[in-house]
C-alpha cells in the first residue's frame, strides 16, 4: 500500500489541477483529453512491464540506471542517469513552490507578503519563499527516516486524494450546475480529432512520470519485486482516473469553451465552486494540497536512489553514497536536493517551469534504456520465456523515442519552447563537462 501511495503521489501533483484550464481542454476538448490520457496510460502500462520485469532482475536501488548500467554499460547508464536526474531533480522544487500557488488560490494570496522582485513576469514574495523552504526542509527529514516512516505519510495524503476527487465526481454528478451538454464539442474547433489526441499523448511521459519510483525504491520492499507490476498499473490507471475526473469536473459547469473564454485564473477551482461552493474547495483544497506533498516525498524517494545508485558505481563521488547509520537511507543525496532544491523558489516559478518542460525528456530517456535493457537482458537470458515482454521492450522503446521526437522536433505538438530548449543545451553541456572531469579524476587516481 505504500509503495503504491508512493507511486500515485509521484503521479499526481500540481499539474492534474491546472492543466485542465492550461493544456487539456484548449488543445484537446473533453473527449480528445479522455481519449488521449487513456492512450497514454496504456502506452505506460506497455513500458511498466518491462519496469517489472526488470525489477525482477535486478531488485536493487537505482531503477532505469542500474538496468542501464548491467545491460550497455557506464556511458549508457551516465546518458541515463543524467537525463533521469535532472527530471526527478526538478520535480521536487516544482511541487514545493505550488504551495504558494495554493495559498493564493485558496488562501487569498495570505502568503504574498515581503514583495522582493519579479523574475520572467512572476513576483517573488517572501512569505511563499518561507513555506516553500519549510516544506523542503521538512519532507527531507520524513524521507531521511525511510519508507517506513516517509510510507505511511504518504498513503494517507494519496487516499485523502483521491477520497476528495471521489467526493467531487459524486458532487458533479448530482449537481444541478452541471450538464453533460456543457462537454460538447468533443474537440476543440479548428483542430482534428487525431491533433487533438496526439497533443495529451505526448505529454503522457511528463503526466505518467511517477510510477518508476518503484524501482528507485526496491532495495527497500518487504514484498515480492513481481508484485510491482500490479502496483505500478495500479498507480498508472489511478492516475489516469484523477487527470480525467478534475479535467470533466471543470468542463461540466459551463460549455467548456465558453469557460475559456471567461479567462478564470484557475478554471478547476471555478467550477468546484459553482458546483459546491466555499465547502466543495474545501475537498479540491485537501486533494490539492495532498498531491503537492505527497509529489515531495515521491521524487526526494526516487531522485536520491538514483543518485545513491549512481555512486555507487563510481560515476557520482562517494559523497552521495553515504548511508545513514540508523535508518539505512542515502542521507546525503537527500540533503543534496533539499539543498539545490531550497534555491529555486528564490528564481520563481516561470523560470523552474521551463527546467520542468525540458526534463520531460528526460523521463522519455529513461523509459527509452529500460525498455531497450529488457530486450538486451531477455536476448541474454533465453531461459525467460517471455514473449509478451519481447514484444513490450521493442514497442516500448520504439514509443519513448517518439516521446522525445514529440519535444525536440519543430512544429510538433509539444515542441519544446525556446527557453526550455536553452536549458536543455546547458544541461546536455554541462554532462558533458561533468563526464570530462569525473573521467579525468578517475585516470589520476
Amino acid at each position: 500500500m505504500n509503495v503504491w501511495a508512493l507511486a500515485l503521489g509521484s503521479i499526481i501533483g500540481w499539474g492534474a489541477f491546472v492543466m485542465p484550464g492550461t493544456t487539456f481542454l484548449p488543445k484537446a476538448g473533453t473527449l480528445g483529453t479522455v481519449i488521449g490520457m487513456l492512450l497514454g496510460a496504456c502506452v505506460m502500462i506497455i513500458i511498466a512491464l518491462n519496469y517489472g520485469y526488470m525489477i525482477q532482475k535486478y531488485p536493487v536501488a537505482g531503477g532505469e540506471y542500474t538496468f542501464t548500467n548491467n545491460t550497455l554499460g557506464k556511458k549508457h547508464a551516465y546518458v541515463c542517469g543524467w537525463f533521469l536526474g535532472l527530471s526527478y531533480l526538478s520535480i521536487v522544487p516544482l511541487n514545493a513552490t505550488a504551495l504558494g500557488l495554493v495559498s493564493r488560490k485558496l488562501l487569498g494570496g495570505l502568503l504574498q507578503f515581503g514583495y522582493m522582485y519579479t523574475i520572467a513576469g512572476w513576483d517573488v514574495y517572501a512569505g511563499e519563499v518561507i513555506l516553500a523552504s519549510a516544506a523542503l526542509i521538512l519532507f527531507a527529514i520524513f524521507s531521511i527516516k525511510g519508507i517506513s516512516v516517509a510510507g505511511w505519510l504518504q498513503t494517507v495524503m494519496v487516499l485523502a486524494l483521491v477520497g476528495s476527487v471521489l467526493v467531487l465526481c459524486v458532487a458533479a454528478l448530482l449537481s444541478p450546475e452541471s450538464s453533460a451538454s456543457n462537454l460538447k464539442p468533443a474537440y476543440p474547433e479548428g483542430t482534428s480529432s487525431f491533433a487533438a489526441i496526439v497533443a495529451i499523448v505526448a505529454v503522457a511521459p511528463w503526466a505518467y512520470v511517477g510510477f518508476d519510483s518503484i524501482p528507485q525504491a526496491a532495495e527497500e520492499f518487504n514484498f515480492s519485486p513481481k508484485k510491482a507490476n500490479v502496483i505500478m498499473i495500479l498507480s498508472i490507471l489511478f492516475g489516469a482516473f484523477v487527470y480525467i475526473s478534475l479535467n470533466t469536473i471543470t468542463a461540466s459547469v459551463l460549455p467548456w469553451q465558453e469557460m475559456l473564454d471567461k479567462n478564470y485564473d484557475w478554471p478547476a477551482g471555478e467550477a468546484v465552486e459553482i458546483i459546491m461552493g466555499k465547502f466543495g474547495l474545501l475537498f479540491l483544497g485537501i486533494a490539492l494540497i495532498c498531491a503537492v506533498l505527497s509529489g515531495i516525498i515521491g521524487f526526494y524517494m526516487a531522485a536520491s536512489r538514483l543518485l545513491y545508485s549512481m555512486a555507487k558505481e563510481d560515476a557520482l563521488p562517494a559523497w552521495f553514497s553515504v548511508i545513514d547509520p540508523k535508518h539505512k537511507t542515502p542521507k546525503n543525496s537527500i540533503l543534496f536536493i533539499m539543498i539545490i532544491s531550497l534555491l529555486a523558489p528564490w528564481f520563481g516559478r516561470e523560470v523552474l517551469g521551463w527546467i520542468v518542460d525540458m526534463s520531460s525528456i528526460g523521463a522519455a530517456i529513461g523509459y527509452a534504456y529500460t525498455s531497450f535493457a529488457t530486450w538486451r537482458t531477455l536476448k541474454a537470458n533465453p531461459q525467460d520465456k517471455k514473449p509478451l515482454l519481447k514484444v513490450t521492450s521493442i514497442v516500448g522503446t520504439g514509443l519513448s523515442l517518439v516521446f522525445v521526437v514529440l519535444l525536440v522536433v519543430p512544429g510538433m505538438p509539444s515542441f519544446l519552447s525556446f527557453p526550455a530548449r536553452i536549458c536543455l543545451v546547458v544541461w546536455i553541456i554541462l554532462g558533458a563537462i561533468f563526464y570530462a572531469v569525473d573521467k579525468k579524476r578517475k585516470e589520476l587516481r
